[in-house]
């Protein structure tokens, strides 16, 4: 019976089998055998030897079922691994795991599961700037009101909140190529990382250990490989999610009744709420939102996953068994959430021009202000003289910019040509130019990466 959700609503299937108990022993065994034929390189072990266990290190020949009866008897996962492998390898068995120690298998297996669910996580993040490259393009020049505080300031374009997404999204994809360096690394030191276990020829059979599963050495190790890399693993997912957190933020707000500007799409048979029927409730967006919320939370436990008692503690491992695959799996579920709410945003143009103009023009009072500094009036003086037109066209509740027509002080500056000129669509500064540059930028490194 599953549990979590993540076995049953959240995560793609695909994530789901990497991280699944019979890919996970696949991936213990795969180590074993490569640390046999290592051995076997190097002449510890006969090559007969090596090539059994290569063979029966799968989990055709080693059962899952038959690993957990061992580890009932035992209370020890890695031993159990290395007792049913050695079962079905027959004379050759005495040769499984000569040297290592539990982590030695569990750290490696796990940077194989971190490397195939990178590999996804980094499909998807490219999924998402493909989405929001062309978002940016479509609407660099769709005109709308910007917010600060909450409070309508001065306008922008969705354009530049699409680009801004994706820049960040090209920022994930960059600290992903960094990260691989760092993490994807695996250990043969044996129990306290001097490598004692596996005599003079250590640093060889860890060589090629790693070469033969595509991973590197770490450079230096006590019982684990260090576990700052794993929190800097975990602060890299949860920093993905915030940015997905930021979109799917941006598009619930959005989608509010009073400002409706975009919606996430809404199925056709789709229902809102069990008691109101007319609801058309932003429930990707907030499922991103609030799955976000736990990959944050997960960011303490790797931090504190890295302070041990000497050369490691079991404290550590417990932890690891959680917070690994149901971050990743969260983020898979968010990232493919997002892409398909941003592959069919709705519009409303009506509204996004509605809302430019619902403060009366009152987002003017800056270009205004400026203009009039421009052409000789003082900056301080310009900005006290519009902040009261301003507050005397809110008080009125009047067209802000028929108010200014009214004051002296602005016509001793301004031209009927000025006046004309202060619509909210010529104040949108170089947004189309900085949306190409963007877009170009991200571009050139879509190149790149092609190479």
């Amino acid at each position: 019976m599953a549990v979590h959700p993540i076995d049953y609503r959240y995560g793609s299937e695909e994530m789901r089998r990497i991280w699944d108990e019979e890919n996970k022993l696949q991936k213990l065994l795969d180590v074993e055998a490569a640390l046999a034929r290592a051995h076997a390189r190097i002449g510890n072990i006969p090559e007969e030897s090596a090539r059994v266990i290569s063979e029966r290190a799968n989990t055709k020949w080693v059962k899952l079922d038959r690993v957990k009866e061992i580890e009932a008897e035992i209370h020890h996962d890695i031993m159990a691994v290395v007792i049913a492998l050695s079962e079905v390898c027959g004379e050759h068995g005495k040769y499984v795991h000569l040297g290592a120690t539990s982590n030695d298998i569990i750290d490696t297996a796990n940077a194989l599961l971190i490397k195939d669910s990178l590999k996804l996580i980094e499909r998807y993040l490219k999924e998402l700037r493909d989405v929001l490259i062309k978002l940016a393009g479509e609407h660099k020049y769709t005109v709308c009101i910007g917010r600060t505080h909450g409070q309508h300031a001065v306008p922008t374009t969705y354009g530049m909140k699409f680009a801004l997404w994706l820049d960040e999204v090209q920022r994930h994809l960059e600290r992903l190529e960094e990260i691989k360096k760092r993490i994807l690394v695996g250990k043969m030191r044996g129990a306290v990382g001097t490598a004692a276990s596996f005599g003079e020829k250590a640093l060889e059979i860890e060589k090629l250990v790693m070469e033969d599963l595509g991973l590197r050495p770490s450079l230096i190790t006590n019982q684990l490989v260090p576990r700052d890399l794993y929190a800097e693993l975990i602060m890299f997912l949860a920093l993905v999610a915030s940015t997905l957190d930021k979109i799917g933020l941006e598009i619930r707000n959005l989608q509010r009744t009073e400002i409706l500007e975009v919606s996430e799409p809404f199925g056709e048979k789709q229902v809102g709420s069990s008691t109101m029927p007319h609801k058309r409730n932003p429930i990707r967006t907030e499922k991103v939102c609030g799955l976000a919320r736990i990959l944050y939370s997960n960011v303490i436990p790797a931090l504190l996953n890295n302070p041990l008692w000497h050369e490691r503690d079991l404290t550590n491992s417990s932890v690891e068994r959680v917070i690994l695959p149901e971050s990743f799996l969260l983020l898979d579920e968010m990232l493919r959430v997002t892409i398909k709410v941003l592959a069919r945003l709705e519009f409303f143009p009506e509204n996004i021009e509605r809302n430019l103009y619902l403060t009366r023009n009152l987002i003017m009072a800056e270009p205004l202000m400026l203009k009039l500094a421009k052409k000789g009036m003082g900056r301080q003086e310009a900005h006290e003289l519009v902040r009261g037109l301003a507050m005397k066209a809110f008080s009125e509740g009047r067209d802000f910019l028929e108010v200014v027509r009214e004051s002296e002080d602005v016509r001793k500056f301004f031209s009927e040509e000025d006046f004309e000129d202060l619509k909210p669509e010529n104040y949108i500064g170089l947004a189309p130019q900085i949306v190409d540059n963007v877009i170009a930028y991200i571009g050139e490194k879509e190149r790149k990466e092609g190479l």
